[in-house]
């Protein structure tokens, strides 16, 4: 077994525990590849940034448990070397059993989480409260769920979403153990976050989607006050990387995201982590495509991957310091 400790992050106790308190929230970045972590770590140094580096369960079966770890014991090392030691979290995305969080743990992540919301209540209890008595034992972080998100991102799918029922929090909380809580309040996985019909569209026929449920996510503060509250499915989808991609030979109809007021007006809540993954995928695949269009010969991976990992510092720098607030936060 490797510990989180051995490799140099942390878990997210105490970095929830600042976010709540200060008004901000932790970015929780997905990551698949060399250029993903090189962007997402110089983003976060440059604008001393704590950060949540993130992986699904496809993620880690496309990169390989014991690369993803030397990788995430590099990025500590990276963070140092680039002259600033912010707080470094690996944590599991969307874990869907106790053995896939168990062998998560054991290999060296500082947090997990255990997504539960596909099941019935008592046996998303049950299941979050048996990863959260083994993973407390080794000093690891757990995120659980309540509420369902609509939506496709890598292993994740669901055509419906629930929103989480503020009155099942308190006793969710109470009986799991879990240290923090991702919730649904009208956030999507996926660049297609709404259809079109449940938007409405602006002077440049731009789809606005439904506002998120703020509501909710009050009477869930209520019910549970200074208890971290997470949310999935946050990305923006840019306006300018999808034209780009499109541009440039793409095709990505109907895309919408949240809007980034909405998402900093969330994290001055209880909501101290807020996911993005679809953001840094069109940033990245729309610099591939630019590279590739202007430049037919061009066929030397670094001179388009290059491009794309500094649209990706470029977007995530974007992030921290004017949607999350985490900026200086480290």
């Amino acid at each position: 077994m490797t510990s989180y400790k051995e490799l140099g992050l942390v878990n997210t106790k105490e970095m929830f525990a600042k976010a709540v308190k200060g008004g901000y929230a932790i970015p929780a970045y997905n990551f698949n590849n060399l250029e993903q972590l090189q962007a997402i770590i110089q983003a976060c140094v440059e604008t001393k940034s704590p950060v949540i580096l993130q992986v699904s369960s496809g993620a880690r079966k496309y990169a390989n448990s014991n690369l993803l770890r030397n990788m995430a014991r590099g990025a500590v090392e990276y963070a140092h070397e680039l002259g600033y030691d912010i707080p470094v979290v690996l944590h599991l995305d969307h874990g869907d059993s106790f053995e896939l969080c168990k062998d998560c743990i054991e290999s060296g992540f500082s947090s997990v989480m255990i997504d539960g919301s596909h099941l019935s209540y008592d046996e998303n209890v049950a299941l979050t409260k048996k990863v959260c008595d083994f993973a407390h034992a080794h000093g690891v972080s757990v995120e659980g769920e309540l509420g369902v998100l609509a939506g496709v991102e890598d292993d994740v799918s669901s055509e419906h979403s629930h929103y989480t029922m503020p009155e099942e929090v308190e006793d969710f909380v109470k009986k799991t153990g879990v240290d923090s809580l991702a919730i649904s309040i009208g956030t999507s996985h996926g660049r297609t976050k709404f259809k079109p019909e449940q938007c409405t569209k602006n002077a440049e026929g731009v789809l606005i989607p439904p506002p998120l449920r703020f509501d909710i996510l009050a009477e869930i503060e209520k019910r549970i006050p200074g208890f971290p509250i997470v949310l999935h499915g946050s990305s923006s989808v840019p306006v300018e990387y999808v034209k780009m991609i499109e541009e440039f030979g793409g095709h990505l109809p109907d895309s919408v995201g949240i809007p980034e007021d909405q998402l900093r007006q969330a994290a001055k809540s209880a909501v101290c982590k807020i996911n993005i993954d679809s953001d840094g995928r069109l940033a990245m695949t729309a610099a591939i495509r630019k590279v590739l269009a202007q430049k037919p010969e061009e066929f030397d991976p670094r001179k388009y991957l290059g491009p794309a990992r500094d649209e990706l510092k470029k977007l995530y720098m974007h992030k921290n310091i004017n949607v999350l607030g985490s900026a200086n936060q480290a």
